[in-house]
């Protein structure tokens, strides 16, 4: 199937920026850090953007997780676009999509990307895993697939899509318990095969394996890295070895459990409100926050007025 050109036209005949074009400036162009929060729906893609991210991550785990699936391709790629559509209609922000394995070989994978181009993604990353693929953080048993069939999944991607999104292929190498060797192996057949930037991911408590991987790297594509368990490390680490982008890849999710577990809890105990109010947000931040200003307007200009008489 034919792609749309990098730019589109808009109705004034003009030039208009798409998503991807947004996002692969924020990886691939800047000299600074580049921050990417996580949302699992429109809800917390509104947040985000409030507080003043430039760019979001749609993740798996948060999306499964909200969806009541466990992450390991429980939910099905279908579910996951639709929950994706409803964050790219909540925000003004470009959203790199976690795609998981691709939901399978090169066709699968193919499929995935054209969905999420159609509702308005503006990137898709996809890890070297064996689908179904089980959490990194999950057990022992992480089957990593073949460099040369998963380099045919991300060509597949490149040429259905060609740059309307941007192509961040996941090493999960490390992961699996293989050694540095084969992380940038992977790396550079990945980057010769359409990758625009490299996700290394690690499981372990420092980013030491990780910022040795960005010295072996050497920049040849900007690197992305997930920091959800070597948390402690500073940030100035990351710009020391010239990584690009760090995703905060399930935090909204993990604080809404928190937050929704004490809240309950205290209405069970108290059976009761009155003592929770102060600590939630108000109704009018919520009406705030999703814009209902706009639906009030828009009824003073298209409805007929009321007639009272």
């Amino acid at each position: 199937m034919k792609h749309r050109s990098v730019r589109e036209v808009g109705p004034d005949r003009g030039v208009k920026t798409l998503p991807a074009d947004i996002l692969r400036s924020q990886i691939c162009s800047n000299d600074d850090l580049s921050f990417l929060m996580e949302v699992h729906d429109g809800l917390s893609g509104a947040i985000a953007q409030r507080v003043g991210f430039k760019a979001l991550w749609a993740s798996g785990l948060s999306i499964a997780s909200s969806l009541g699936y466990r992450d390991a391709n429980e939910a099905s790629w279908s579910q996951l676009v639709d929950v994706v559509e409803r964050i790219v209609d909540s925000t003004e922000l470009p959203v790199l999509v976690d795609g998981d394995s691709g939901f399978g070989n090169f066709n699968n994978a193919r499929l995935l990307a054209r969905k999420l181009r159609q509702r308005g993604a503006a990137g898709l990353a996809m890890q070297d895993s064996c689908f179904p693929k089980m959490n990194s953080f999950v057990g022992e048993r992480h089957a990593i697939a073949d460099i040369k069939e998963f380099s045919g999944r991300l060509r597949a991607v490149r040429d259905t899509v060609g740059q309307d999104l941007v192509l961040v292929a996941r090493i999960e190498a490390l992961i699996a318990g293989r050694p540095m060797e084969e992380a940038v192996s992977r790396a550079h057949a990945y980057a010769n095969a359409g990758a625009d930037a490299i996700l290394i991911h690690s499981r372990k408590s420092t980013a030491e394996e990780i910022l040795e991987f960005a010295s072996a790297w050497q920049n040849r594509l900007p690197i992305v890295i997930i920091p959800t368990k070597y948390y402690q490390t500073p940030v100035s680490a990351y710009r020391d070895a010239r990584i690009s982008t760090v995703i905060w890849a399930n935090h909204s999710m993990r604080a809404a459990i928190v937050a929704m577990r004490r809240v309950c809890g205290r209405i069970m105990a108290r059976e009761g409100i009155a003592s929770i109010e102060p600590h939630i947000a108000t109704l009018d931040e919520v009406f705030n926050l999703l814009g209902y200003d706009e639906l009030v307007r828009a009824e003073a200009r298209y409805l007929p007025p009321d007639d009272k008489k």
